[in-house]
């Protein structure tokens, strides 16, 4: 019967008083749900893969208002120096197994632990947020800029976030949404990079010239992360208005960019990851 439960919170009397929170919990992966707005007041949900209830016996109450469990404690605590968040507890192990710190973000008081192992968890590979050490080619539509540029400004705060190194970052820019998947191939097929990100915005018009260059863009892109291995982020937009396409490039629904740019930092974090476990299984079949 429940699908969901949400604690509301409130963070001040403003939308700008929502960026800092909306903005650490967009970097570490969070996803924007639903919004509403009424008579000046605003609300955003921000999804998490998963969540559940706490229950505590303890003599004292808890000493943050809502806690979140990452994967790696270390890279968010790195996001959230960046992001220049009051600390209310420096990051450190904990007697229970997990790595932890809190920070407190417009008034309230956030947790962020990540736990050594946790019961019951798969062994499987997962790219972390961190983008050091990578290197990233952004492939940019000037078609539609007052968008895309939007959608750039973005993908790169994410890198950045992410620990990524501004010399390791290549911007390209094509004409048009058509012209991005050959751009990226061509990118992808000089092996300087660990991931590609792929930024533009269709607007439906009254032809069938949008579902024709959707449908060519979207193929292209995919079938260039297949045939060269390189991944592909997707932040093109396909939208039927331009409200639409202005809510995705930073406004109500997010900043579609900025999940591309953390999209790609995962994924080449997760092609590491499985170069090496592939190098290790072929090690030990010798």
């Amino acid at each position: 019967m429940i699908r969901s439960i949400v604690f509301p919170r409130r963070m001040g009397k403003s939308l700008d008083e929502l960026q800092p929170a909306l903005e650490l919990f967009r970097a570490l992966g969070f996803a924007p749900g639903n919004e509403w707005h009424e008579r000046g007041s605003h609300g955003l949900e921000m999804l998490a893969p998963s969540g559940g209830i706490e229950f505590i016996a303890a003599a004292d109450a808890p000493s943050v208002d809502a806690m979140v469990e990452v994967s790696d404690a270390d890279a968010a605590w790195a996001i959230a120096n960046k992001l220049n968040l009051k600390v209310q507890k420096e990051i450190g192990d904990t007697p229970y197994g997990a790595r932890l710190f809190e920070v407190e973000i417009s008034g309230l008081r956030v947790g962020f632990l990540a736990y050594a192992k946790r019961p019951g968890d798969r062994h499987g590979l997962e790219g972390k947020l961190d983008g050091r050490g990578k290197r990233f080619a952004l492939v940019v539509s000037r078609f539609n800029s007052f968008i895309t540029e939007r959608l750039l400004d973005g993908a790169l705060q994410a890198l950045r976030q992410c620990g990524t190194d501004e010399s390791d970052i290549t911007v390209a820019h094509v004409p048009g949404a058509f012209e991005i998947p050959s751009a990226a191939r061509q990118l992808a097929e000089t092996r300087k990079y660990d991931a590609i990100i792929c930024l533009g915005c269709l607007l439906r018009g009254d032809t069938l010239h949008y579902e024709v260059i959707a449908n060519e863009v979207t193929r292209g892109v995919g079938q260039s992360a297949q045939e060269t291995g390189v991944a592909h982020a997707f932040g093109v937009l396909t939208c039927d208005t331009l409200q639409q396409a202005i809510d995705r490039a930073g406004l109500k629904a997010g900043n579609k960019g900025f999940e591309a740019g953390l999209t790609a930092v995962e994924m080449a974090g997760l092609r590491g990851l499985v170069a090496s476990s592939s190098a290790k299984s072929t090690d030990g079949s010798r």
